[in-house]
């Protein structure tokens, strides 16, 4: 079976149901849909993070596209291949489908300094601070950057966030989030709001869901 990659082997999932010309939801995943495990490829390690489906699901109430944006430097640098990762994103989708929700795209990117062959290199356009997965979404879903916003636990997160040209940014203190406070919290400005929260469960107070379900 194929996989969904683009010409720069980034994988690039979208749904049909997608709502376009909305805000979206961006998510990082580990640490913030699941909670951390290193290099995560096998289906037995999967933990959801408590409130992640409901945060979801909501957005899906919401006609809110929920994009997942996650780096995946482990197929890069080939501890494990994209059948493992599709392996994983199904049963985490399973997982959440359970309780109502759906993610409306997924990213990720496996390029990597350290990375193999294609997939070694400096500082990829997709790769997270940068950010090329954001504006792949913004493009193919007609998405309304200036009034999205991210969850994330790491400052590039939050910088890719910032650099796509999003209204904001969850900073979470889960996953790698305590460590990174400091760095996500100065990327803070005039025209770009950085909040920290516990966990995703706080992303239900966000602007976005001001927004009256359709």
């Amino acid at each position: 079976m194929a996989f969904p990659l683009d010409a720069e082997g980034v994988w690039c999932e979208v749904s049909a149901r997608c709502n376009r010309g909305s805000p979206a939801l961006f998510l990082d995943r580990d640490g913030v849909v699941v909670e951390e495990a290193d290099y995560l490829h096998r289906v037995e390690d999967i933990a959801i993070c408590p409130a992640a489906a409901a945060v979801i699901s909501a957005a899906n109430a919401n006609a809110v596209p929920v994009v997942l944006v996650t780096n995946q430097s482990g197929i890069g640098r080939g501890y494990y291949g994209w059948a493992e990762f599709r392996a994983v994103q199904e049963a985490i989708q399973s997982a959440i489908a359970a309780e109502g929700a759906h993610f409306d795209a997924v990213y990720a990117c496996p390029h990597h300094r350290d990375g193999q062959g294609a997939f070694a290199h400096s500082d990829h356009p997709a790769r997270k601070p940068n950010p090329g997965m954001l504006q792949r979404a913004a493009a193919a879903l007609d998405v309304d950057m200036a009034r999205s916003w991210l969850v994330g636990d790491h400052a590039s997160d939050i910088e890719a966030a910032k650099r796509a040209g999003l209204a904001g940014a969850l900073h979470v203190l889960t996953g790698h989030g305590p460590g990174e406070r400091a760095a996500a919290l100065a990327l803070s400005g005039p025209f770009f709001d950085v909040r920290v929260a516990a966990s995703i469960a706080d992303a239900l107070a966000l602007p976005l869901f001001d927004r009256a379900p359709r």
